[in-house]
């Protein structure tokens, strides 16, 4: 059951139960479904309890009497109609001097409509009751008795009022509790949703920047190998063995990243998470896969929060990533890495050709090299995290520069 309707259901009252405590809710759930026939058989009862007399001395009052119960069928329906109906039929009982007990339907019409309408409305119908209830005092009230009459008769059509007055109030509060519940559902379902794809996009941002970096890695180790193997079997065996450790590397992160480690997995288990001060190893990597790589790292890392830390990382790493797949070969690239408390400026440059522009021999550039591939846009997702910015774009002389500034405190503060 949804939170709207449990809050509906137990403002009703009507939320099930077992035995005698469930016959009222039963009743009421019913009379809401049916509320014709439920109305049908109230004014059925009327009849009998004011009219059956009449009825069975086939009176000619019993036609008054059937005419004021009976409009109370539809009352629900047609609220200020059957109103109207009744207080015609009063009228018309007053005009002849009929006398019966079925003027209380008056009171019913009277409640369903304060129940049903506006304020003025309900104002409206009871002024005609009141109406009413004067002429009837002075018609059929002795001299001595009108003044209590008038009160007692006034008392019970003013309760009348307030009891339906009561029950229109409760429920617009109850619709309005319900029409928030739904709205609280909506927006719970559409913060879900955004979390979801959130998520999905970080998951889709971390394993971008762990399986493109490494597998780059690998296939330029493993062409390395390719060109050794018969030159120089010591340095393909070396690049082949730094392969294996790259890859097992790679399974190692997206296990941690993705939270499927298992017990007997300790190696993984103690893989620290990637931050500044692997930095060192990234470069030595990348040196690996024969990309020359210079580290500087200025300022004091120690007080840089693990997140940003990390982020600076994957920047770095997929700034490398890209040179090593679109750069000539020769490039040199050079990290440098500046720290303060407020913020954290990351650059990478590289001296090397695009291969697209080299083998055209023009000024354009693929996709890549223009800085509109998926790699920029997810390091500018990350640096955004903290309120910074990613620039990238070719060097006047050749070569490639991704810089980034991630800030540590709120730019916006004092």
């Amino acid at each position: 059951m949804s939170t709207a309707r449990r809050i509906g259901t137990a403002l009703r009252g009507d939320g099930g139960g077992h035995g005698l405590a469930a016959v009222p809710a039963r009743v009421v759930a019913f009379t809401r479904r049916h509320p014709i026939w439920a109305d049908t058989t109230v004014a059925v009862g009327l009849v009998l309890i004011f009219e059956a007399g009449h009825l069975l001395r086939l009176s000619g009052w019993s036609v008054i009497g059937l005419a004021l119960i009976l409009p109370l069928a539809l009352r629900r329906r047609a609220p200020e109609a059957v109103f109207a109906v009744i207080a015609s039929v009063a009228l018309v009982q007053w005009i002849i001097d009929a006398h019966t007990g079925a003027d209380a339907s008056l009171l019913i019409a009277l409640y369903t409509v304060a129940a049903t309408r506006d304020r003025r409305r309900t104002l409206y119908a009871l002024a005609v009751v009141e109406l009413g209830i004067v002429l009837a005092v002075g018609r059929w009230t002795l001299d001595g008795y009108r003044f209590g009459a008038f009160v007692g008769l006034s008392a019970m059509a003013v309760t009348a009022v307030v009891l339906g007055a009561n029950l229109r109030t409760r429920r617009h509060y109850l619709a309005a509790l319900e029409d928030r519940a739904h709205r609280l559902e909506r927006d719970q379902e559409q913060q879900a949703q955004l979390a979801v794809a959130a998520e999905r996009a970080r998951i889709a941002r971390e394993m971008h920047d762990i399986v493109t970096h490494n597998l780059s890695v690998m296939v330029a180790l493993a062409d390395a190998a390719a060109m050794t193997v018969r030159s120089t079997p010591d340095r393909s065996a070396t690049a082949m063995e730094q392969v294996s450790g790259t890859g097992r590397q790679a399974l190692t992160e997206m296990r941690r990243f993705l939270g499927v480690l298992r017990e007997d997995e300790p190696d993984a288990a103690r893989h620290p998470q990637p931050d500044l001060a692997r930095l060192g190893a990234l470069a030595e990597q990348v040196r690996a896969a024969g990309l020359p790589t210079t580290l500087t790292i200025q300022g004091d890392t120690r007080e840089v929060p693990q997140g940003a830390q990390l982020a600076v990382y994957r920047l770095a790493q997929e700034a490398l990533t890209n040179t090593l797949k679109h750069a000539q070969p020769g490039a040199n690239a050079r990290i440098r890495v500046w720290s303060s408390p407020e913020r954290v400026e990351l650059s990478v440059v590289d001296d090397g050709r695009p291969r697209a522009f080299a083998a055209v021999g023009g000024t354009g550039g693929t996709a890549a090299t223009t800085g509109s591939g998926s790699g920029i846009a997810g390091m500018r997702e990350r640096a955004a995290v903290y309120g910074g910015d990613v620039a990238a774009g070719p060097l006047p002389g050749g070569g490639w520069r991704v810089s980034a500034v991630l800030h540590l405190t709120d730019p916006g503060g004092s």
